[in-house]
């Protein structure tokens, strides 16, 4: 039996892992990282459209999202080396989100205000001209493409919050890659192709992982960070009882097309689009693309899943026409494919939409779940989150009592990790969706 030995072993090395991994190498653990596919960043990572946006429905998520972003401008510092041949990059272009009661405006600017987030409040007619090709037409709520009222004029019209710093990065699974690598750097481990087989105790504590095929590693802290397959890998750890949330794999898709004329700028990508007022959102990408993905409108049964492993990840075209139909209802001169485009991906979903980041009621064994569809985003910090809650933690601090606080390096904010407990109350003010 081949045994490895190290303080910490992180089970899974998507860019949420492999952040956790190097922020805790670099804090001086020793760190295993086990994923079950053969390199970084190749679970629901690769699927993710990888937008950097600061619209939460929390201080926490704002705060959180608003520190991550400064680290996504300056990934080399962040990283502390830089790989020109092989550096993600993140394109500013800003985001429109489109007015919609679900989200109002009037909930999230106080938070932009108190964050510090630059924004512009834009009337329909602002939208219109700042946006070309948009229709500012406001159709909700979302419908089928088979439902008649689909097809219906507008009623009424739409502005939008613009926050000039959002964008996206052009390659998640890059990011993941250069997370890993720096982790590397800092004396992390890498383990791929390994499923875990069991999680084994002594002490009343966590004592580290069993692999398939006979592997181990001996470690006194476990970080469950295994995305869609994370509720799986807690009820083998026998975790779970005292959570009053809930993370379930659901199956998404996000859909590639040509842009409509006037959407990118000569070199320049368009701006995020955020429309839940047609179930959609859009962004743009290299070569005059354009991805476009779904906000989980009502008229839409989500597509939960049992076993992630049985996900078919190809587009269909029952999905791709819906979307990317919504998309052209808001961008008349986007032309919608006979064949669809596209990835699909398995999210690992919490109840509210926002993740747990917290220990567990088993010592030494910490979750970072429910980060599908919107906390990629935030991949830098969250891996300075675990690495500060798991050094008090195992210096004796009392989490579940008096939550640890983080302090942002770059924006001074500071996020009380109590809003991404296991144990919190159900966001209420949560949109039920991606965003969170």
């Amino acid at each position: 039996m081949v045994t490895l030995t190290a303080d910490v072993v992180v089970v899974g090395a998507g860019v949420i892992g492999s952040s956790t991994a190097f922020e805790l190498a670099r804090a001086g653990f020793q760190v295993v990282v086990v994923d079950r596919l053969s390199g970084p960043g190749q679970g629901s990572t690769s699927a993710s459209s990888a937008i950097i946006r600061f619209n939460y429905s929390t201080f926490p998520g704002v705060a959180a999202a608003w520190e991550a972003r400064h680290c996504w401008e300056n990934w080399a510092d962040h990283l502390g080396f830089a790989d020109q041949a092989a550096m993600a990059r993140f394109e500013r272009t800003g985001m429109a989100f489109l007015d919609v009661d679900v989200a109002p405006k009037e909930k999230v600017m106080p938070l932009f205000d108190r964050a510090g987030v630059p924004y512009e409040v834009w009337d329909s007619k602002v939208l219109a001209e700042r946006v070309p090709g948009l229709d500012a037409g406001r159709f909700w709520p979302p419908k089928r493409l088979d439902d008649e009222a689909f097809w219906a004029d507008p009623a009424g019209r739409l502005g939008a919050l613009w926050t000039p710093d959002a964008g996206w990065v052009d390659d998640p699974m890059l990011a993941a890659v250069n997370l890993a690598d720096a982790a590397r750097r800092a004396g992390a481990r890498f383990v791929f192709d390994r499923q875990v087989a069991a999680v084994r105790r002594a002490g009343g504590r966590v004592a580290g992982v069993d692999l398939a095929g006979g592997e181990r590693v001996d470690a006194p802290i476990v970080v469950n960070v295994a995305g869609p397959w994370s509720s799986a890998f807690n009820r083998m750890a026998g975790v779970g009882d005292d959570f009053t949330i809930e993370t379930r794999p659901m199956r998404q898709e996000v859909h590639f097309v040509t842009a409509p004329p006037e959407f990118n700028h000569g070199d320049r990508p368009g701006p995020v689009i955020a429309d839940l007022d047609l179930g959609t959102y859009l962004r743009g990408a290299p070569g005059n693309g354009l991805y476009v993905g779904g906000t989980e409108p009502e008229c839409d049964p989500m597509q939960w899943l049992d076993d992630p492993d049985e996900a078919d990840l190809g587009p269909t075209m029952a999905l791709f026409e819906a979307q990317v139909t919504r998309a052209a209802r808001r961008f008349g001169d986007l032309g919608v494919p006979s064949r669809p485009r596209g990835i699909a991906g398995v999210y690992d979903v919490s109840t509210d939409w926002t993740p747990i980041y917290d220990r567990t009621s088993l010592d030494g064994f910490y979750v970072a779940i429910g980060t599908s569809g919107n906390q990629f985003k935030n991949a830098p910090v969250v891996g300075r989150f675990m690495a500060e809650l798991i050094a008090a933690v195992e210096n004796g601090h009392d989490h579940d009592g008096d939550p640890v606080r983080c302090r942002g390096e770059h924006t001074g904010l500071t996020v009380d990790l109590g809003a991404f407990s296991r144990r919190r109350t159900v966001n209420a003010d949560s949109t039920g969706t991606v965003m969170g």
